[in-house]
């Protein structure tokens, strides 16, 4: 077989890697719909104040805090991960179809909403952590970074087509019938799943005994190249959570900007993140992985110092938003493309559902935490001075990468 690279559209060709993309493209949309519909819900139908949406969010977080490390163990040892993805899927839609039948019988309340999201965020983890091991299975190694690209360029593309989507969807059939939408993507992702059968592959029990819950961390340790990079995204999704926990609050509240205008300035800025997806690979043919990847810590958080600088005349302040929804989102997708390429280069595909889980235990473990941190840092040293620290505390993550070899890398590394 050859190992010449491929751009996108060969990939695209491929049956095998289309069904899975496609599979990604309509499940991100539907949840682009919840990511609506679900708040929406909570506020106006079952009159949810800030507590009670607290609880909302952390029911959705929170397996990937516990869940992570356990649920990459199991699957690491299941040789058909794709099922697991399968099975996930199909769980989802029916906890998600559970909304409207509730919503129409009258009963739903807001402790329903939080078991079914604590439900449906636990079939999250299994199958985002299947996903990692599915992907090195579907994708030749030479083709990881433009996968990679196409892969989140549909995460971008949802961010765009997915707010209005849902936006349209809640008020033509209100919030607990919106989520029929993501219901049938969950079914669509699943059928177009099972269309494919890669091969796939499985940690014997000979090889460790038991179910290793400790050994993905333990590996992440002993590798420079993923410790930093894990270093470096926890360090930032830190100070991020601190600046998102309160962004809105500041943009609605002191810059005066109204609910409308924001989702609007927010799927503008969306269109970003197509252009990241289209620009990384190139960046990285011209310049190396490496580089790309250290460009990815800085172009990600550092245009959010525009939301704290924001002032001056209304237009002023809206081109200072739109420009740093725009430029961060170009900077997300090099990121993401650019780590994930390099964080699934560098574990060995036996081990890709390990070292995945306890990426998220780590990575998404740490996202609540900052949220709860930028309550605390508005409170006592006001939104405005909490939204520079999480955004120039955010750039700091960069230093982890920095003193490792990634910086020096012009291609993937062994694993």
């Amino acid at each position: 077989m050859t190992t010449a690279v491929r751009r996108g559209p060969g990939l695209l060709r491929d049956r095998v890697f289309r069904h899975y993309w496609s599979a990604h493209v309509v499940s991100l949309v539907g949840d682009q719909v919840t990511l609506i519909a679900i708040p929406l819900l909570a506020v106006l139908t079952l009159g949810a104040g800030p507590a009670e949406m607290g609880y909302l969010t952390a029911a959705v977080l929170v397996p990937n805090l516990f869940l992570s490390l356990l649920a990459g163990a199991w699957v690491d040892r299941r040789a058909d991960k794709r099922r697991v993805m399968i099975v996930a899927d199909l769980g989802r839609a029916a906890l998600l179809a559970v909304v409207p039948v509730l919503a129409y019988a009258g009963v739903l309340n807001l402790w329903h909403l939080c078991a079914l999201s604590f439900a449906i965020g636990t079939l999250t983890v299994f199958y985002e952590v299947a996903d990692g091991s599915l992907f090195a299975s579907v994708v030749r190694r030479p083709d990881y970074i433009a996968a990679s690209s196409l892969t989140n360029g549909a995460r971008a593309l949802s961010y765009v087509a997915g707010p209005g989507l849902g936006g349209v969807l809640v008020q033509v059939l209100t919030a607990p019938f919106a989520l029929v939408a993501d219901v049938l993507s969950y079914l669509g992702s699943a059928l177009l799943l099972a269309r494919i059968a890669p091969p796939e592959t499985a940690v014997t029990a000979g090889d460790d005994g038991g179910l290793r819950i400790g050994s993905g961390l333990a590996f992440i340790a002993r590798s420079a190249v993923l410790r930093q990079l894990l270093l470096g995204v926890t360090a930032m999704n830190l100070f991020n959570y601190v600046f998102h926990a309160l962004q809105i609050l500041y943009v609605t509240t002191t810059l005066g900007i109204s609910p409308g205008l924001l989702g609007a300035l927010v799927g503008i800025g969306s269109v970003g993140g197509l252009a990241g997806a289209a620009l990384t690979g190139r960046l990285i043919r011209r310049f190396g992985i490496g580089p790309v990847t250290v460009l990815g810590y800085v172009a990600f958080p550092l245009p959010l110092v525009l939301v704290p600088l924001a002032g001056g005349p209304r237009p002023t302040v809206i081109g200072m938003l739109l420009a740093a929804e725009f430029l961060s989102a170009i900077g997300v997708m090099i990121l993401d493309i650019a780590v994930g390429s390099l964080q699934t280069a560098a574990t060995p595909a036996s081990r890709l559902s390990l070292v995945k889980g306890a990426q998220r235990t780590v990575n998404y473990g740490v996202r609540p935490i900052g949220a709860l941190l930028g309550g605390v840092l508005g409170e006592l040293i006001g939104v405005h001075a909490a939204l520079w620290i999480g955004a120039v505390g955010a750039v700091a993550g960069v230093f982890f990468v920095l003193f490792s070899p990634v910086p020096r890398m012009r291609d993937l590394p062994d694993p």
